[in-house]
């Protein structure tokens, strides 16, 4: 089937000059797109040739100019310029381009433009890739056609032209793809809001202010997916122009997704109840994910039938990078939660899963964001804490204020990097002792991204 609203506008390329700024891989595969159509394309990185490697020669192949180098944006002569999500949306190139004229773009608010599907947008500050992958898996379970993207996958806008209406698009949104968004989707789901990335948003109001725009721009005959225990989503309620889907671990919903107090997952209708399955058929572990799945149920209830999410549940072994059991080395089990870049990702997540006390190894890039609820929860959860990174200075003084903080509980060590931090690990680690890489912080210290972080951690665990 034929998207003719997608060709006709990218018909009307022929000719233009489109500016990509930043080769990566959101905005690669549309060099390829956009040529194909005879637009004039220009690949900007404030990186040079050299730090590119082949990324610039590949670029070069697929029929792109290229301006690099720290005057990348300058003078550049373009008609359409797609940012990349981690340029900020108000960096003085960008505004200056605005005030000229000139559209500024991204792939994500395109495609949303041209997509001819249902779209189901997923955002929050902790468990949207795994909310996100959730709600794609039962979908496909039912035998819908899915594509999976925004700030997972590959970029979505290359498919559109051959994209059939009666398929969903379900896509991860990051502040920093909602900060420009003004395009609406059929279904939006906000899984929670705390302090986060307030080292690039000016502050926290920014911050929320682009998440919201995932559901300020839907219709009347939309829904909005919220979380009734999260006391910023909670406040969206009045603002929402559809229908309001709430969902609880804790109390009952009068239109929602619930836990109940006997661990039963329920369907509220507007007080018309019914048991979809029990949190004991989730085969992933911890609070956090039975809140996934209360906002993956919240978002699919009417197109999947309850046997496929209980299919799903029961068969869905989680994201890599969350949680994930790496190896058991002398009776030590080792897990990778590199997903975890914020307090509360680590609080919510690795530090509910047990009972008993862990080894933990925290510590990473600043995002100017507070650690004082992480510092008590260290001390209530933690034997050995492993830090290092730019944030050890925050977690350690966190811990050390926390009102139940006494000498040497938790034992504070620090290292200089993740092969000295897992060494320290294993050394201080006795028999079923688990050790936990949880960062509560950023990878970009150290690593280029969470991915690269839990790999390594992965690759040094495995070698021990």
């Amino acid at each position: 089937m034929t998207n003719n609203k997608a060709i006709c506008f990218l018909n009307g390329l022929k000719g233009k000059k489109i500016a990509l700024c930043g080769i990566g891989r959101s905005n690669f595969p549309l060099i390829t797109l956009f040529s194909k159509y005879g637009a004039i394309v220009t690949a900007c990185d404030r990186r040079n040739r050299e730090q590119l490697g082949e990324m610039a020669e590949d670029a070069e192949k697929l029929g792109a100019k290229l301006s690099l180098g720290e005057g990348y944006l300058k003078d550049l002569d373009a008609d359409i310029f797609f940012r990349t999500p981690g340029m900020k949306f108000y960096m003085p190139e960008l505004c200056k381009l605005r005030e000229n004229g000139k559209v500024v773009t991204s792939e994500m608010e395109l495609f949303f433009e041209l997509c001819p599907c249902k779209i189901i947008a997923v955002t929050g500050s902790d468990g949207k890739t795994t909310t996100t992958t959730i709600i794609s898996e039962m979908l496909k379970a039912s035998g819908k056609q899915v594509y999976i993207g925004g700030n997972i996958g590959a970029p979505l806008l290359p498919f559109i032209e051959d994209m059939p209406e009666d398929a969903y698009a379900v896509v991860e949104l990051s502040s920093f793809q909602l900060i420009s968004m003004r395009e609406g989707c059929d279904v939006s789901v906000i899984t929670n809001i705390s302090p986060n990335h307030l080292d690039i948003h000016k502050d926290m109001q920014e911050y929320v202010d682009a998440k919201k725009n995932i559901f300020l721009h839907q219709n009347a005959f939309s829904k909005t997916v919220l979380n009734s225990e999260n006391e910023i989503t909670h406040s969206f309620v009045p603002e929402v122009r559809g229908e309001v889907v709430e969902f609880s671990l804790y109390h009952p919903v009068h239109n929602g997704v619930y836990l109940s107090e006997n661990g039963d997952i329920i369907l509220s209708r507007h007080g018309n109840e019914e048991v979809i399955m029990n949190r004991d058929d989730i085969r992933i572990q911890g609070n956090h994910n039975v809140d996934n799945y209360l906002a993956a149920i919240g978002a699919v209830c009417d197109l999947v039938s309850y046997d496929v999410i209980k299919k799903v549940a029961s068969e869905f072994g989680g994201v890599e990078h969350r949680a994930e059991y790496v190896r058991t080395v002398n009776g030590v089990s080792y897990y990778n939660d590199s997903i975890a870049s914020s307090p509360t990702r680590t609080i919510q997540g690795t530090l509910s899963l047990y009972d008993f006390k862990i080894n933990l190894i925290a510590g990473g890039y600043d995002k100017h964001i507070p650690y004082d609820e992480l510092g008590e929860k260290i001390v209530e959860k933690v034997k050995f804490l492993i830090l290092m990174g730019d944030t050890a200075d925050k977690i350690e003084a966190a811990v050390r204020n926390a009102p139940d903080y006494k000498d040497g509980c938790p034992t504070i060590i620090r290292a200089h990097n993740m092969e000295e931090a897992v060494k320290e690990a294993h050394k201080r680690s006795v028999k079923g002792d688990v050790v936990s890489l949880s960062p509560a912080s950023a990878s970009f210290d150290f690593y280029k991204d969470f991915d690269a972080r839990g790999k390594d951690f992965k690759r040094i665990v495995n070698s021990l």
